[in-house]
């Protein structure tokens, strides 16, 4: 009879010829613990990033509105902005934002990291009622009470890291024709909104100069996520400065944050920053989603319920915003809602000939009864 070795907990086993197993430790606890270091400090940087880049759009929108009283505005093509030295700090308040956003993306998953960007959107609407007067009524603090919880539900179900270790394999899932397909029809589209719907509609249209930064952007993070890699190698021990991939990303990435920027500042300049900020949001969000499961393949690591939940997550969040920016010229608040609700209470109203009758208070219905 063969010799069996009992099995222990968190051990791997190798049947020899003559049946024995050999026990050899297992390494998969010393991974997991390691991943679960990898996300929590991923999500750590996400959050800070968030904080600054949900700043700087505020600064930015105070020094743009200082501009337009001497100076040619952003919309129109001017560049005046950067002798403006507010506009320089909300510049370097997003450069420290995506530099903690990039340093996630090389820790976290995109399809985690990216989401939580909606704690920006809470970040810039709670400053822009301080430092723009812009109100924040109740139904806004509903939606960002929504816009957490979502965020909430994205982490707890935000799916693994795909296995991509080295740079040659992205290179290999770079020239796969799924992801080539994307990044052609992203870049054609966008050229054709910079070049002719962009000088006719982008000062009415909102959705024009979003969705170039919203389909470049999408760009920018895959390269940003390659490029985390790179680093990350080269910290290890292994080089990769002199991979012409490494500076390939780099190129890539200084690029699009170049469009995204000038994009985003007309857009800012021309529409109120409550209305910018979400559409950006839930655009971007929605297309570094669709370019991270084309060429990372996260999706394809999660269970349907992990699915469901990321979903139900960013739907949430999506929600929220709407709630945030939607009312948000409504003045809505605990203090006033029994004014609101006694709106639709029906009033008695006396007439000459002493009856009574039960109306809504509208002032056509009141006339005819006067008549």
């Amino acid at each position: 009879m063969a010799n069996i070795t009992p099995t222990i907990a968190n051990v791997t086993g190798n049947t020899t010829m003559n049946g024995t197993i050999i026990i050899a430790p297992s390494r998969m606890p010393r991974e997991a613990d390691s991943n679960s270091v990898n996300f929590y400090i991923g999500l750590t940087l996400a959050i800070l990033s968030t904080i600054f880049i949900g700043a700087s759009f505020v600064i930015k929108k105070k020094a743009l509105i200082k501009l337009s009283q001497y100076g040619t505005r952003a919309g129109e093509g001017g560049y005046g902005y950067l002798k403006e030295w507010l506009w320089w700090a909300g510049f370097f308040s997003l450069g420290f934002g995506e530099t903690f956003n990039f340093a996630a993306y090389a820790f976290a998953p995109a399809t985690l990291v990216t989401p939580l960007g909606a704690l920006s959107v809470l970040v810039s609407a709670v400053m822009s009622s301080y430092f723009l007067r812009e109100r924040l009524n109740l139904h806004g603090k509903i939606g960002c009470m929504l816009s957490i919880l979502g965020s909430t539900v994205m982490v707890i179900h935000a799916p693994a890291e795909a296995e991509v270790t080295n740079l040659d394999t992205l290179s290999r899932m770079l020239i796969e024709p799924a992801f080539i397909t994307y990044g052609v029809i992203v870049v054609i589209i966008s050229l054709v909104l910079i070049f002719y719907y962009g000088p006719k509609y982008g000062k009415t249209n909102i959705l024009i100069y979003i969705a170039i930064c919203s389909m470049i952007g999408s760009l920018s993070v895959m390269a940003c996520k390659g490029l985390g890699l790179s680093l990350k190698q080269t910290f290890g021990g292994d080089n990769q400065l002199t991979n012409l991939l490494t500076w390939f990303l780099l190129a890539s990435l200084v690029a699009c944050v170049t469009v995204q920027m000038n994009y985003l500042n007309r857009a800012l300049d021309i529409f109120n920053t409550s209305i910018v900020t979400p559409i950006y949001y839930v655009f971007f969000t929605t297309f570094v989603i669709s370019a991270s499961a084309i060429l990372y393949k996260e999706w394809e690591l999660m269970t349907a319920k992990d699915i469901i939940g990321t979903l139900s997550g960013f739907l949430t969040i999506v929600f929220g915003i709407f709630l945030l920016h939607a009312f948000k010229d409504v003045n809505f608040s605990l203090s006033n809602l029994p004014t609101f609700m006694r709106r639709d209470e029906p009033k008695e109203t006396h007439l000459q000939n002493g009856s009574t009758t039960s109306l809504l208070q509208d002032p056509q219905s009141e006339e005819e009864v006067v008549r």
